[in-house]
């Protein structure tokens, strides 16, 4: 990130948060809210800019803000302030930049306050919702942002004997889950997020508004066992608590979901998804300590630990729900 992309998401923010800007203002300088890969967000008053990856497919984050559009999504999706992403410009780096209402996000220091429930009722609400054609809406990106991480642990540590159990997870994976292929069609054609995590939830109208779902980036078409996959795969890796896993499971199948099964064991629909996101998740560990001069921490060492006990089932245990 630069002085530069920062200051200018702060000025279009600014701008979009007053509607007479000849009006004095006492706003607080614009903050810095994230600063990824995947995109750079300033807050300046009630609006938040975010200015997306390089290289963003410009047609399919169109067909994401019309879909945060939807009436059918209304309280389910947090909508843009503007259907169309404003015009890239030099000092955005041609980065396209989205403009949206501020929330207020979950409380990453009162954990016991965490929303399971609501974000499982918001995933049974999206994945029941209409899905548009198949040609208006692209796949979502999970098993793409899954590829990407494999892929950024193999440059932070090429041919390093101490990712091979993550590279051999990697690879039993079916090709669809590894991005290399097309989703199993009976599972592809319900609308997913594409990358849920307690992150990507907001209160709107902040502070004590409804919980909505934000972050359309990776959002389409697809197997909805995805959004479940990342606390599945906390859960079977010891690091969500089993009854803060049931908590959310029991809430998305009152909600009606479709990505699992109404009862018994889920892991059928949940298995090829929750071992991907073990993978993504251990690679990342991998990649981020690595560019930091650190060791991986106790959280990142154990979804290293839950790959390298995949990579230790026998192949028919590991291919037995891979289709």
């Amino acid at each position: 990130m630069t002085t530069a992309v920062v200051r200018a998401l702060g000025a279009l923010a600014h701008r979009a948060a007053h509607a007479h800007p000849e009006d004095p203002c006492a706003c607080p300088p614009p903050a810095v809210l994230a600063d990824r890969a995947d995109g750079t967000v300033v807050r300046s008053g009630a609006v938040v800019a975010k200015a997306h990856a390089p290289g963003t497919d410009i047609p399919g984050l169109l067909a994401r803000l019309s879909l945060a559009h939807d009436p059918h999504l209304t309280g389910i999706l947090l909508a843009p302030l503007e259907p169309r992403p404003a015009a890239p410009s030099a000092a955005l780096d041609g980065r396209p930049v989205t403009l949206w209402p501020l929330g207020r996000p979950v409380d990453p220091g009162d954990p016991d306050a965490a929303p399971w429930e609501e974000a499982a009722t918001l995933l049974a609400g999206l994945h029941r919702a209409p899905a548009p054609p198949a040609h208006a809406l692209p796949p979502m990106r999970g098993p793409a942002k899954a590829a990407l991480a494999v892929a950024r642990m193999r440059a932070a540590r090429p041919a390093d004997p101490v990712t091979a159990p993550v590279l051999e997870a990697w690879r039993r994976l079916p090709a669809w889950a590894r991005g290399e292929a097309p989703a199993p069609p009976r599972r592809s054609r319900f609308l997913c997020h594409g990358d849920l995590h307690l992150g990507q939830l907001v209160r709107h109208p902040a502070p004590d508004g409804p919980w909505l779902l934000i972050d359309v980036d990776d959002t389409g078409l697809g197997d909805p066992a995805w959004d479940l996959a990342r606390p599945a795969a906390w859960y079977a890796a010891g690091i969500l608590p089993p009854e803060v896993w049931l908590r959310f499971l029991d809430a998305y199948r009152a909600a009606g979901g479709p990505a699992v099964r109404a009862e018994g064991d889920p892991w059928p629909e949940l298995d090829v998804p929750a071992r991907a996101l073990t993978v993504q998740t251990a690679a990342l560990a991998f990649a981020k300590s690595t560019a930091e001069g650190r060791t991986p921490d106790e959280v990142e060492q154990t979804m290293i630990d839950a790959c390298a006990r995949i990579a230790a089932l026998p192949p028919e245990l590991g291919a037995a729900h891979s289709s």
